[in-house]
């Protein structure tokens, strides 16, 4: 029986790089987790643990060996095994010699198909220890490195030069060579406090060992909590409250081993640039937590961690301090020369900026949205002459020094800009709403026109890339543009816009100057929000078969879409939905492989049971009609569903294909004339029964 013992591997390198620290780490514990078990190698529990100097895996209970197999190889047919005289043909000579054996050892495979001559062993599983330096050199060669590195005089790979390499299977150090290094049971602690060399007893000792001996919290979740709450204490303690970014809480996280909270303090006059800026400079340059107080306004006082217990942590907040002013000084004047010009003055210096080399510049891109811009005002009754000129400032603000330096406060400093400038609210909030939603999750655009401008937005730049042929692929969308075509669906269907989006993309098309296929271009880009809207739609608690029973009559409008897919996503609760949609599935295939076409109009039928139908159909028709008109798709297709029993009455008495061929094809046209009122709102037959 295979005994089991925790393994631990770990690789102690130069400081890795912090925003990659995570994905380095999860990968890592993926890649050993997988290898493991495709080596058959049965194990518990499998925790990553990462710090900026060290990845780590450790697992528990690992079996010491693959479990033995009993293995047949099955050779050739015994009919052709043999020659004229008796003896093992060729065939099973080879056989016998590629199984390591001689033909007196073969057995034979009776089947209902035939005898086949055949060998069985028994495989003993191979020992961990063989197996896992080998994994691990898998794992570490898959590890998602955009740009490895060698150093000293060998042609090792890796993010950043490798120090150390622990590899213990219980007590017991497995000889093996690791990116160059012979791996051992020591570990390195702290690069200041505990510089020195631990020894490693166990596997399960390695947290608490870093922990005591090394001044080093090893577990990233661990250190990432303590540091949110030291931050959240420290900010208390200052009279606020810690503004906490996921991102660069995560950030931190992966630059500490030993993180210790530092509050530290700038000039009140600061407090009068926009908080965004002084958000971001803390945030984006310094790695800092601001601080807001209950009305959410900023304070004067940061955050910041420090990777030392520091004997004079005074020093290190005054270099902080230091450290800071010269940002924010620099912030202080962009905000104060940006505002000395009027966005309307940049809008001549756009054309010195190329949005996409084939597409033209920001001035032409600026131009297209306007038009674009004034087309979907118009489609929505909207006055269009607000959404009109803030397509026209939307992109000034690249041009201001403030976003020159913060690339991320684009359209926030329009907003601002716009206001010092006198705009109105709704053009000014309009410039930062045209970027909405920014990610998965996040609002949309709050007023209307910016709506219309981040639908106008987007829409030009999915058609424009696409027009060019630079489409998304695989993982790589250099563009967001599968962001941006969410966007759009997520703007239209959340704020209920009747909007027709086909028309829109249309319309965009035809504004592009260069040579490109028009027609290909628009099926791509439609498919591409077809995929996008099934998402969306997925993500909303939506299946797929009542998509694809949407999709199939292609509404042109998102939000007539998501109308009619909660109309049927209701209507298959009803008893009735079952043999509805089953019944729809019947006439289509009747209509399809009917070598007969269904009359033009309906005429006269025979049998009571199809004379009743035609009667319920005829009243239902015109029911349906005002239902349509305000789009109330589930009371249509509630009003659908009471032809149930006189749709069953008519398969269970009628035969549609007579030979009466006058007769069959009045039966195909009533066929005909009820499938097509279920498909004013859906195809139901597309319902998975």
């Amino acid at each position: 029986m295979s005994t089991r013992k925790d393994l631990l591997f770990e690789l102690g390198c130069e400081e890795l790089p912090p925003k990659s620290l995570l994905t380095l780490s999860n990968s890592l514990k993926a890649y050993i987790q997988s290898g493991l078990e495709t080596a058959g190698l049965d194990f518990k529990t499998c925790k990553a643990y990462a710090t900026p100097r060290r990845l780590a895996v450790l697992v528990t209970n690992l079996a010491s060996a693959q479990a033995d197999k009993c293995i047949t190889k099955r050779g050739p047919a015994v009919m052709a095994a043999f020659t004229a005289d008796g003896k093992p043909s060729k065939a099973t000579e080879g056989f016998a010699k590629s199984c390591g054996t001689t033909f007196e050892q073969l057995g034979r495979l009776k089947t209902d198909k035939g005898e086949w001559l055949t060998f069985t062993q028994n495989v003993i599983g191979a020992p961990a220890e063989a197996l896992l330096p080998d994994i691990i050199r898998k794992s570490l060669h898959n590890l998602p490195i955009a740009k490895r590195m060698r150093w000293g005089e060998n042609n090792v790979e890796f993010v950043r030069p490798v120090h150390w390499v622990v590899l213990l299977y219980g007590e017991q150090t497995l000889s093996a060579d690791i990116l160059g290094i012979t791996a051992g049971n020591t570990t390195r602690g702290h690069r200041f406090h505990a510089p020195h060399k631990i020894v490693l007893t166990s596997p399960a000792s390695y947290p608490q060992a870093l922990y005591d001996k090394g001044k080093v919290i090893v577990d990233f979740e661990q250190r990432k909590t303590l540091i949110r709450e030291s931050a959240q204490q420290a900010a208390i303690n200052a009279g606020g409250q810690a503004i906490i970014d996921n991102g660069l809480l995560d950030e931190i996280t992966a630059l500490n081993e030993w993180p210790v909270p530092i509050t530290g303090s700038f000039d009140e006059d600061y407090l009068n640039l926009p908080a965004e800026v002084l958000i971001t400079t803390m945030q984006i340059n310094q790695k800092y937590f601001p601080l807001k107080n209950s009305q959410d306004g900023l304070l004067p006082y940061f955050i910041t961690f420090s990777n030392i217990e520091s004997s004079h942590p005074e020093s290190i907040k005054q270099g902080n301090e230091r450290v800071i002013i010269p940002r924010l000084a620099d912030a202080d004047f962009f905000w104060k020369q940006d505002s000395k010009h009027k966005l309307e003055e940049r809008i001549p210096d756009l054309c010195k900026i190329i949005f996409q080399q084939k597409l033209g510049t920001l001035a032409e891109k600026t131009q297209r949205v306007v038009k674009l811009t004034d087309y979907i005002a118009d489609c929505l009754n909207n006055d269009p002459a607000q959404a009109v000129r803030a397509a026209q400032l939307a992109k000034t603000d690249l041009m201001t020094e403030m976003v020159g330096e913060f690339a991320s406060l684009q359209g926030i400093m329009g907003r601002y800009y716009a206001v010092i400038d006198g705009e109105s609210r709704e053009v000014a909030l309009a410039l930062e709403e045209q970027y909405f939603p920014k990610q998965a999750g996040s609002p949309t655009a709050s007023s209307r026109t910016g709506q219309i401008l981040a639908i106008a937005e987007k829409v030009d730049t999915l058609c424009g890339i696409f027009s060019i042929g630079s489409m998304p692929t695989g993982d790589k969308d250099p563009y967001a543009l599968r962001r941006a075509a969410l966007g759009i669906l997520r703007t239209i269907i959340e704020n209920q816009l009747d909007l027709d989006l086909v028309d829109c993309i249309d319309f965009a098309l035809k504004q592009f100057e260069h040579v490109f296929d028009k027609a290909q271009t628009r099926r791509l880009v439609l498919d591409f929000i077809d995929d996008r809207l099934k998402s969306y739609t997925l993500d909303h608690g939506f299946t797929a078969d009542e998509f694809a029973a949407v999709l199939s009559l292609h509404p042109s409008s998102p939000l007539d879409f998501q109308l009619r897919l909660q109309a049927v996503k209701a209507f298959r609760k009803r008893p009735e939905a079952v043999s509805l949609s089953a019944a729809n599935k019947r006439i289509r295939n009747i209509l399809k492989k009917s070598t007969s076409a269904a009359a033009s109009e309906i005429g006269p039928l025979l049998e009571d049971q199809e004379i009743q139908l035609l009667n319920s159909a005829q009243t239902a028709a015109k029911d349906l009609q005002p239902l349509l008109a305000k789009r109330d798709y589930q009371s249509a297709l509630n009003r659908l569903a009471l032809l149930h029993d006189d749709v069953d009455a008519f398969f269970d008495h009628i035969m549609v294909m007579t030979e009466d061929i006058d007769l069959r094809k009045n039966r195909l046209a009533l066929l005909k004339f009820v499938v097509e009122m279920f498909w004013q709102v859906a195809d139901i037959s597309k319902l998975q029964t």
